[in-house]
């Protein structure tokens, strides 16, 4: 059993009345584990055909499953982005709206990634993600994952709300603010969150929830979307923090959620000094109620009319790189030049119509960096667009070619020599260069399996 903080059970206790006994007795089974399929690689369907190990369907989300398997990590499924392991109660907030595919959406507290690639499972190739992370060393695991799902039209950005402000205005038709906050939901994962738990963190938190907030209503559009999510049971985190915001912006409403998220999630919790209307249509996730850690979510609609699709930012036409062009058109069956930014020594392929902030992590497709006479190609190139590839060396999940190829070893390759793509069951794994029928190994050092 978790040691609990005294004071938290009094204001659990409070908070759940006869329902504590049955959160608390929770809180001493395993955390659920599950995963999403990356559908901007392969289908559910599909997936479901291969998968390994024993899952089950997540009810709320169309690719979600809770599974049973020891070291997911290293699983070549894993490494080639089919999937995602995020906890179940957090895959809850991004399905409380129905994303329409070619939506500009921005995440403003996005490490590790798991909301962000979920949102962008759900964008088309029109639809653009700004995923956001303050911290430069969490922005760099952002950056990785979105890397290895091989998604492509996201820019991430380093960045404090504020400064996001200086460069977007009303750009954005939904804004996910899964905010920093107390944890209280992932002491049964986390022992720190318990550790650090304490009344006076759970106001700085909801000040500075708020703050952030305040910065988001500047970047979304007349008629937007801000779904605001914590993985906290606190009022003053939660609903506090939603009744604080309707009341400085009266122009936003408070909406319900979509009915799966709802018949999966419990009811707002009204409080005395309540004043927003339908506080009931914020959402709770519990432990003893539903399979996952704790989740708080709620979705503020602008009532603005909803303003129209700015004109479309088209970059300046580059004067054409022969050596991009050539290599691109070397390895690739087919591309759209109008996508190829080569910018100084790097080169990403990344949507024409979208304002790229000259302060970001990372924009789009890395293809590779320019060096003297020749282009090295970056992992993501092989992640994002190896569907695309001229040359193909499938591999099976089970084989031993693979298992050499994930340790960093040479692979015999059957094709034409020049840059190729590693797959298994279709999907891009990384890359290598073939010479005289082998292939020099290009999977990440960092990635590599250990032993």
């Amino acid at each position: 059993m978790i040691n609990l903080p005294e004071k938290y059970k009094e204001r659990m206790k409070a908070l759940l009345g006869d329902g504590y006994e049955a959160y608390e007795n929770a809180l001493s089974e395993p955390p659920v584990r599950a995963f999403r399929v990356n559908t901007d690689k392969i289908s559910v369907a599909d997936f479901e055909k291969i998968c390994p190990f024993p899952h089950e369907k997540i009810p709320y989300t169309d690719n979600g499953f809770y599974f049973t398997y020891d070291k997911i990590g290293n699983h070549p499924f894993h490494h080639a982005g089919m999937i995602y392991v995020q906890e179940p109660g957090a895959m809850a907030p991004a399905e409380c709206v129905d994303i329409k595919p070619e939506w500009h959406v921005l995440d403003m507290c996005a490490a590790p990634g798991g909301k962000s690639t979920q949102i962008k499972n759900k964008l088309g190739e029109k639809g653009v993600l700004v995923s956001n992370e303050i911290i430069p060393s969490r922005c760099k695991i952002l950056t990785g994952n979105i890397e290895r799902l091989g998604l492509k039209n996201v820019i991430t950005t380093c960045s404090d709300s504020e400064h996001l402000t200086r460069f977007f205005h009303k750009d954005f038709d939904l804004i996910m603010v899964d905010a920093p906050c107390s944890g209280e939901g992932m002491f049964r994962k986390e022992e720190a969150a318990v550790t650090e738990w304490s009344e006076e963190n759970v106001r700085l938190c909801a000040e500075r929830q708020l703050g952030i907030l305040d910065n988001a209503i500047r970047l979304l559009k007349d008629g937007g979307y801000i779904i605001y999510a914590t993985c906290t049971f606190s009022l003053e985190e939660n609903e506090m923090v939603i009744d604080s915001f309707l009341k400085k912006y009266p122009e936003f409403e408070l909406t319900e959620v979509t009915p799966r998220v709802s018949e999966s999630t419990c009811d707002g919790i009204e409080f005395e000094g309540c004043e927003a209307k339908n506080i009931r249509y914020c959402r709770r996730f519990y432990p003893h109620k539903s399979r996952g850690e704790g989740q708080f979510m709620a979705v503020l609609k602008s009532t603005a009319e909803p303003s129209l699709r700015k004109t479309a930012v088209k970059k300046a036409k580059e004067k054409e790189n022969r050596l991009v062009t050539d290599f691109l058109g070397s390895v690739l069956t087919e591309y759209d030049k109008s996508n190829v930014i080569s910018n100084g020594y790097r080169v990403n392929y990344f949507t024409p119509d979208f304002p790229v902030p000259v302060a970001h992590f990372s924009c789009g497709v890395t293809v590779g960096e320019i060096k003297k006479g020749y282009i090295q190609p970056h992992h993501q190139f092989f992640m994002a667009m190896g569907k695309d590839f001229k040359r193909k060396i499938a591999l099976e999940a089970d084989s031993p070619e693979l298992m050499k190829y994930l340790h960093g070893e040479e692979i015999p390759a059957d094709t034409e020599n020049g840059w190729a793509v590693v797959t298994v069951n279709g999907c891009s794994i990384g890359g290598i260069k073939v010479v005289s029928g082998r292939g020099k190994n290009h999977y990440p050092k960092g990635l590599r399996l250990k032993g």
